[in-house]
């Protein structure tokens, strides 16, 4: 499960780029009853979605040319340099270099081997999101790859990831994500190797957000309703809950997972 006691490697902030941030603020909120909370121009315009009060992501314009609309997941790191060189060195690029965001922490941004973007956050006093493993916040992530074994490879070298196998429905391997040293009680994510019918349709490489939410059936009605694509219809998944996947109406993806176990409430995480 997903933690605010971030370890390193551990998930602790995600953020949505987008073009028009009032309307993606517009769909979020209908969709997950978030409020966005605007920063000014010293900031660029970048915000946090909250839930009584607690950041649960952030929100900010599309900074880079050619670049799309996209959930990124940020990773722990106690040194964000450290981690670029691992990156470079395992065989991933660095897209963003690592940079001070005021007195907040470092963050840069990279592309592993597969072509998968991601993210890591070195806290200052900003320590991560505020709550995690609760209705509407962030509760797992997860990794469609086009080549999961070297998946596992680079994010073992840059992470030093605990990856555990587990048996897929129809075939397949999924990999279990846990920090360095953690059990199963740590989890906070998989890899999942993408089937051949997804390769052959040139699908890419990426790392999905999954957030928690009480009703996924509902969820799936009220985004859909203000413009979502639904990329993979709610299903039940035994022992896990059941999930579904959209792609928002700013072409960035995402999935809902009503869990089989219940999360816990805001602020007991």
């Amino acid at each position: 499960m997903l933690t605010t006691r971030y370890a390193p490697g551990a998930p602790n902030w995600i953020d949505l780029t987008v073009r028009d941030l009032d309307a993606a603020a517009a769909f979020y909120g209908a969709v997950f009853g978030w409020e966005f909370l605007g920063g000014g121009p010293e900031v660029g315009g970048y915000g946090m979605f909250r839930i009584d009060g607690k950041t649960v992501a952030g929100m900010g314009p599309l900074m880079r040319e050619g670049a799309n609309p996209a959930w990124t997941i940020y990773f722990h790191t106690p040194d964000a340099e450290a981690t670029a060189k691992a990156v470079e060195q395992a065989g991933g690029s660095v897209d963003m270099p690592p940079m001070d965001v005021m007195t907040l922490g470092r963050m840069a941004v990279f592309t592993d081997p597969t072509g998968a973007q991601f993210a890591v956050w070195q806290p200052g006093e900003n320590r991560g999101l505020d709550v995690v493993d609760a209705p509407n916040t962030l509760f797992w992530t997860e990794l469609y790859t086009t080549d999961a074994e070297a998946a596992r490879g680079f994010y073992r070298t840059v992470f030093d990831w605990n990856l555990r196998e587990a048996p897929v429905p129809g075939g397949g391997t999924y990999l279990l994500v846990a920090p360095s040293g953690g059990g199963e009680e740590t989890t906070q994510g998989g890899i999942m190797q993408l089937r051949p019918e997804n390769l052959e349709g040139e699908t890419t490489s990426n790392w999905h957000p999954y957030f928690a939410v009480e009703d996924c059936d509902a969820v799936v009605a009220r985004a859909t309703e203000r413009g979502a694509t639904v990329l993979i219809p709610a299903v039940d998944m035994e022992g896990v809950g059941r999930f579904a996947m959209f792609m928002d109406p700013f072409d960035a993806t995402f999935a809902v997972l009503t869990p089989a176990t219940p999360p816990t409430t805001p602020g007991t995480t």
